[in-house]
């Protein structure tokens, strides 16, 4: 659960990340090879980082709705059985006068760690229409204006006040593509020494890379789901050990690392500059050293990676 009082002031940041023969990510439309754009720069999807965020929190022992189903700490196989789970126990705690309503504007930013972060969409199927007695159209009253379940609309939208961009490469990158004998069942029994095409398969990296991500937390956004100071310290360590728990075959350990993390921030609610000001203050160079164009009275806390 969150505190009462939301974020008090503006807050930019940037995560300076290192790469060393590793695929930050891979692209699955193009073979699984390191995402790039056409100019040739790499490139880490804000999907992809928010999704390492949302591991280091539920690390962290944050309360996550979406769960990769390696990281999935419950029994639900689908958000939908998360949030009717959810809903059952707000209808309960509703019951014992524990909780207000079962509205879920109200109660899953609550809920959720990532949903007050990043927002989410909630979808209901449409009801059929049909023939109905009085009860139930009460029964379906109520939920429409506690829930929207029943109402002709088919989401409810939440918005976060976190924002994150995707991460760029500093240069452009030379991705390396290498052949590799994959462990797959052979289907030998009549020559043995004769294997199969599917035994040989192909894995990607890039040899070395500086990228850089952007993001920021909106005061004004932060209300709504009360999105804390704490909750944006919470978020600043866990963009501090994002590789933390993270090792695979395309990125082995010591192969990722977050460089730095620079945090800026305002004296007020607004904020003393646009977040594109503060971004471009940063100068990040092709080892990953930094240097700052002035802003008066806004100094950045800059902080080692894990």
């Amino acid at each position: 659960m969150t505190n009462n009082k939301a974020l008090t002031n503006k807050i930019d940041f940037a995560v300076i990340i290192s790469v060393n023969r590793a695929n930050p990510n891979g692209d699955p439309l193009n073979g699984n090879r390191p995402r790039q754009t056409y100019d040739g720069y790499g490139e880490i999807s804000d999907v992809c980082l928010k999704r390492k965020i949302r591991n280091r929190l539920q690390d962290m022992g944050e309360s996550i709705f979406v769960q990769s189903d390696d990281n999935r700490v419950d029994e639900h196989r689908s958000l939908n059985a998360r949030f009717k789970d959810a809903l059952e126990k707000w209808e309960k705690e509703v019951k014992d006068k524990k909780r207000e309503s079962t509205d879920t504007r109200s109660n899953a930013p609550k809920e959720w760690f990532d949903v007050r972060a990043f927002g989410q969409v909630f979808a209901f199927k449409e009801k059929k229409a049909g023939k109905k007695d009085k009860k139930t159209k009460e029964i379906e009253n109520d939920a429409d204006e506690s829930t929207g379940e029943n109402s002709d609309a088919v989401s409810i939208g939440i918005r976060g006040p976190v924002t994150i961009q995707s991460a760029f490469s500093v240069d452009p990158i030379t991705p390396e593509s290498l052949q590799i004998i994959k462990s797959v069942n052979l289907e030998t029994e009549q020559n043995p020494d004769k294997k199969a095409s599917d035994t040989m398969g192909m894995k990607h990296r890039v040899d070395k890379g500086i990228y850089v991500t952007y993001g920021a937390i909106n005061t004004q956004l932060a209300k709504k789901p009360i999105f804390s100071d704490s909750d944006a310290e919470k978020l600043k360590k866990a963009l501090q050990t994002l590789f933390v728990n993270d090792a695979s075959s395309a990125r082995p350990e010591g192969s990722m690392e977050v460089v730095k993390v620079i945090w800026w921030k305002h004296n007020s609610p607004c904020g003393q500059y646009a977040s594109v000001k503060v971004h471009r203050s940063l100068k990040v160079s092709k080892d990953g050293n930094i240097d700052f164009d002035n802003l008066d009275g806004l100094s950045p806390e800059v902080i080692d990676g894990f």
